[in-house]
């Protein structure tokens, strides 16, 4: 499901996350995994996340949840996740919590954001909680801003491109440490257009 763009509060000023970073904002690079492709009828099935700043990682968060419908061979063979393996988690409507207390007060960070921001509010919207209101950076637009002539934006060949090491693809855990790794490399190797400005003109966020 597309994420309403009045919920989605995209931070688009790429040229002052060098700022943000370096005045000591925190970060949450995030990624889940879902039985489906569409949040009004697919479910989350991991929430995985690293909370980091300028000093490096100060965090990590990573659940496995049941999701209520049977998952698919398709998605298994992606994933590497299967009844068997959630049949003892948590539902997300504990998890979700867990993971809203471990970002608040962040910038959150994810690769193609809407998706995975669709989800999370989608089952926030299912609990009748309001939706995230953190800031998000998403570093798709982020490295086609970063390398526009690069060509190619998924998150798996950016890694190759830039000699990340991948320990689990398509996985939470692994693909949200990924997307940080991107997002800070982005900030490197734009440092010449990254913008100066004073203190009191640093964006709020929220």
């Amino acid at each position: 499901m597309p994420q309403n763009k009045e919920k989605l509060h995209l931070y688009r000023d790429f040229k002052t996350l060098a700022r943000l970073l370096e005045g000591g904002s925190v970060f949450c690079a995030f990624d889940t995994e879902t039985t489906g492709l569409h949040a009004k009828n697919d479910f989350l099935m991991e929430i995985g996340a690293v909370k980091f700043n300028k000093d490096g990682v100060i965090s990590t968060f990573d659940a496995l949840i049941k999701p209520p419908v049977p998952i698919s061979s398709l998605v298994t063979s992606i994933t590497h996740i299967d009844d068997n393996l959630v049949k003892d988690c948590p539902p997300a409507h504990i998890v979700v919590p867990d993971f809203l207390r471990f970002c608040e007060g962040t910038f959150l960070v994810a690769h193609n954001a809407p998706f995975d921001v669709g989800f999370i509010d989608t089952e926030l919207e299912r609990m009748t909680f309001p939706c995230l209101k953190n800031k998000t950076i998403d570093t798709l637009p982020l490295s086609r801003w970063s390398y526009p002539k690069l060509g190619k934006y998924n998150l798996q060949f950016l890694a190759e491109q830039f000699k990340i090491e991948v320990f689990n693809a398509h996985r939470a855990d692994d693909d949200a440490r990924v997307c940080m790794e991107v997002f800070l490399r982005c900030i490197k190797d734009t440092m010449s257009v990254q913008k100066k400005t004073e203190r009191q003109d640093c964006p709020t966020l929220f």
